[in-house]
């Protein structure tokens, strides 16, 4: 593993700013959604009605989170025709470009969780708890399950997002405090530990963006030098390997993995350029007999 700085090479070789670029956009896109919602009740200017739960644009597009849309079904609540065509909207969307887009693009939780790993590493915090990645699915089945026997939407009770949104509008309260502590949990007891270990709504838009066509693939895998900076910057590591090392076993270069968010980050910061967004269908594989499946 590199000694220096993560992404330092990238940035030697491309420099600073082709070497964030898709940190860049994704700052610009989660905090433009963020001020579409809270220019109407912050300052009266109506582009977007409602919040990430359901929203009307220009009172001409409705986007309904499928996830909340889910449980309202499961409540015994059917959405009206506009909430079902937002449904709609939006599970295309993510079919077509993957599901997790959500979390590393549109969730506002997630410069949270960044901003606790970027602070994490710079104070140089070592060790971590051990929770399965699989736990998150649990939490997305408890959830479910919960809502169908409460006939509540049991995680808008606690969700984060929803938390944030209010905060940002009402001023500091009890809001916060579930915001701070998914920022101090990532911090201090666990990397990665929220969106990668916890989070249903992830768990959630993985299932659903399965088979999306965007991915993100590693076309020059030949070029790698080893530096590890992908495995760091990456919210979901473990989904790299079957791709970038694959060859051998006939993995194509295409990280077909649900888990994976389509951040962008472990092409911002290979000095080789050995990572690009692809569609999944550009997969070629090598002439090695036994092929290994992706991994989540």
């Amino acid at each position: 593993m590199s000694r220096q700085r993560i992404g330092a090479e990238a940035v030697a070789a491309k420099g600073w700013l082709e070497a964030h670029r898709w940190l860049i956009l994704r700052r610009v896109t989660q905090l433009g959604i963020l001020a579409l919602f809270l220019l109407g009740p912050l300052a009266g200017i109506w582009i977007v009605k409602g919040n990430l739960n359901y929203s009307y644009t220009l009172d001409i597009l409705p986007l309904t989170d499928p996830f909340v849309a889910l449980q309202s079904v499961l409540t015994g609540h059917l959405p009206e025709t506009l909430g079902l065509v937002g449904v709609a909207i939006v599970t295309l969307f993510y079919l077509l470009f993957g599901g997790r887009l959500y979390c590393s693009w549109v969730c506002p939780v997630n410069m949270v969780t960044d901003a606790a790993g970027w602070l994490r590493g710079r104070l140089g915090i070592k060790g971590s708890a051990h929770i399965s990645r699989a736990s998150r699915y649990w939490i997305l089945g408890m959830v479910l399950v919960g809502s169908v026997l409460t006939g509540a939407l049991l995680w808008e009770l606690v969700n984060p997002v929803s938390m944030l949104h209010r905060g940002l509008i009402f001023g500091i309260g009890a809001a916060w405090t579930v915001v701070l502590a998914v920022f101090l949990f990532d911090l201090f007891v666990m990397s990665r530990g929220w969106c990668g270990h916890l989070c249903p709504v992830g768990a959630f838009y993985s299932l659903l963006g399965r088979w999306s066509l965007l991915r993100v693939s590693a076309p020059a895998r030949q070029a790698c030098n080893d530096c590890m900076d992908c495995f760091e910057v990456c919210p979901e590591p473990q989904v790299i390997r079957p791709a970038l090392k694959g060859e051998a076993q006939g993995v194509g270069p295409v990280i077909l993995a649900a888990n994976c968010t389509n951040c962008g980050r472990c092409i911002d910061v290979c000095s080789k350029d050995v990572f690009a967004f692809d569609l999944r269908f550009n997969n070629p594989v090598s002439t090695v007999p036994s092929a290994a499946p992706a991994t989540d």
